[in-house]
This record gives C-alpha cells, structure tokens and sequence, in this order.
C-alpha cells in the first residue's frame, strides 16, 4: 500500500501539473470560486512561500535526501504502525513530484490559489498531509508509550 499511495500521489500531481501547463499560459488565473479560489499558474523558483528563491542545485540536493530519507525509514518501521507509513508515502509521494519539476524545469509548478495564502501545488498538499499523520502518529504513540511505562 506504502507504494500504491506514493506513487498514485506523484501521478496526480504531475498530471495535474501537467494539465496546467498544457491549458494555461505562465501567469493566467482562472477564477473558480472568486473570490475565493483560483486557478493560477505560476512557476515558484523557491520553496514554500518563495523562499530561497532560485537556489534549485539545494532543492534537489534536499529532494534527493528527503525521498532516500523516507525510504530508508519505511523500510525500518515495525509491522503495523500504518498511518505512519501513510504519512511516509504521502511525503514521498510529493517530494518526488516537486523534485521532478525541480530536474525538468528548475522550478515547481504552483497552481492552487486561495489568495490568501501563496500559490501552491498537489504535491504540497501531500507533503503538508504526510507531516501531519506523521506528527500525529509519533505524538499518539509516544502519549502511548509513556503510559505503558508507568503501567497505565
């Protein structure tokens, strides 16, 4: 499931990057529920928020990193543990999606806009959810594991 999950993340991402790219020209937003959300295509040469803009050789060089990190770590988990390899998936899901736009293009594909948050992508959903079930799971299971040890 742990592959199933990272590799149905990367494919959504890319093809809905790819849409973009195909039905939109650099800078077009296509209001969908203004004023609310919108469709803009953008291309962010940073990480989130922009940050660090154009220094892609790190953004690889930590891509790379990240997705040997998780794979590394899955392969360590205990049986069980699955919202923990879900969240592991999700992240290497997105890592690998940012990361391929990062190898091809230099810069990310940024397309959902809120306009009150910056422009963003699926893979960012999807790194944003795999922190979160892995916070959550490693918070749940340390409250868990102190109270085994005081015999609760």
């Amino acid at each position: 499931m742990f592959f199933f999950i990272a590799a149905a993340t990367f494919i959504a991402d890319q093809v809905s990057k790819a849409a973009v790219r195909v039905l939109m020209y650099q800078g077009e937003s296509i209001p969908v529920a203004p004023p609310v959300f919108y469709i803009t295509y953008i291309m962010n040469p940073g990480a989130a928020f922009g940050l660090l803009a154009n220094r892609t050789p790190f953004f690889i060089a930590v891509g790379i990193l990240l997705v040997a990190g998780v794979l590394i770590g899955y392969k360590k988990l205990p049986k069980g543990n699955n919202l923990l390899k879900y969240g592991l998936a999700l992240l290497l899901g997105g890592a690998l999606g940012n990361l391929a736009d990062r190898l091809r293009y230099g810069r990310v594909v940024d397309f959902l806009d809120f306009r009150v948050w910056p422009v963003f992508n699926l893979a960012d959903i999807a790194i944003v959810a795999g922190v979160c079930l892995l916070a959550w799971e490693l918070i749940k299971g340390s409250g868990n594991k102190s109270k085994r040890d005081r015999g609760l």
